[in-house]
């Protein structure tokens, strides 16, 4: 009996073990399919849009079908969010080597607004892809409420990103996961505390509406 419970959890972890691994290897499949810079962010909403619906108990969903089905749906809106992210990403890197150039009191009254902009930026990538798949938004209200988000929750935050660079620590040192782990833990992290934040707004909207 305890042997049969053992093998039991030893299949249904191996089971998870492959289910990560595939929709992981799906994504930078996706991603190179798209040239990288076309297919990050319908790839990685489609991810998202998974690991989203195991956190919610829905584990026997078809992956192939589900994230090529979200892939091609969100291909043209997530690139639109995805271009105002790359033009951001791009305006803060040319900002920072021209700031490089300059020297002395100048550079450094420049570079802390420059800081400033570029931790707000990752406090919103931290929760935009969240955001994304959990509710119906313009899109520039993604880009308001993941603001909003990553300030009012600021300890969920800092538990996104010390995650983060836990996560890019291991994968530095195992780099052999990379293919297998690397996106998929990223996004189960993010998507289980983005839902956190999210369940907490809801109640409390709840109890508001309530009285």
């Amino acid at each position: 009996m305890i042997f049969g419970k053992t093998m039991g959890k030893l299949f249904t972890l191996c089971e998870w073990v492959m289910k990560l691994a595939y929709v992981n290897l799906l994504w930078f499949l996706f991603t190179i399919a798209g040239l990288v810079i076309f297919g990050f962010f319908p790839a990685t909403v489609a991810l998202f849009t998974i690991v989203r619906k195991w956190i919610g108990k829905e584990t026997d969903l078809s992956i192939w079908r589900t994230f090529l089905t979200v892939f091609l749906k969100e291909f043209k809106r997530s690139n639109k969010l995805g271009f105002v992210f790359i033009c951001s990403g791009i305006f803060l890197a040319f900002d920072a080597f021209y700031i490089r150039t300059i020297e002395g009191m100048l550079q450094f009254i420049l570079i802390i607004p420059l800081l400033i902009i570029a931790v707000v930026y990752l406090m919103v990538f931290l929760y935009i892809f969240p955001l994304y798949v959990h509710y119906e938004f313009k899109l520039k209200d993604y880009f308001k409420n993941a603001f909003f988000l990553s300030v009012f929750h600021f300890h969920i935050t800092l538990l996104m990103l010390v995650s983060l660079i836990a996560i890019l620590f291991l994968f530095l040192y195992q780099p052999g996961l990379i293919p297998f782990f690397s996106v998929v833990s990223i996004a189960w992290i993010f998507m289980f505390c983005g839902m956190y934040s999210f369940n907490r707004i809801d109640q409390r909207q709840g109890k508001i509406s309530k009285v």
